[in-house]
């Protein structure tokens, strides 16, 4: 937008050198400002998926014996608890194996 402002500045008002000085300032302007959001938008991976469930809590649907299904927010997956859990217990995700998510009894 600023880039835009100087040139319109720069054909109808100013006279040279300053029209291309006001272009120069401008274009520096946006580039800076377009590298800064890049690099902010970049500060960090974004989480989503199902590696994105790695640490939350999970509702047991069906008995985890070592294998059985658990509810996360609002699916069904499969699990696995190795120490078992029975059906309405919470448990926690720490992991996911293909499609089956590692859960562990909370303490």
């Amino acid at each position: 937008m600023i880039f835009v402002l100087a040139v319109l500045l720069a054909i109808f008002v100013l006279r040279t050198p300053w029209n291309w000085i006001a272009v120069g300032a401008a274009a520096v302007w946006e580039i800076v400002q377009l590298t800064g959001a890049i690099w902010w938008s970049q500060r960090r991976q974004a989480r989503t998926g199902a590696e994105a469930l790695a640490g939350t809590e999970a509702r047991v649907v069906s008995r985890c014996d070592p294998f059985g299904k658990v509810a996360v927010r609002g699916e069904v997956w499969n699990a696995r608890c190795d120490g078992g859990a029975e059906v309405g217990e919470r448990v926690r995700v720490r992991g996911l194996e293909g499609l089956t998510l590692l859960v562990e009894r909370q303490a």
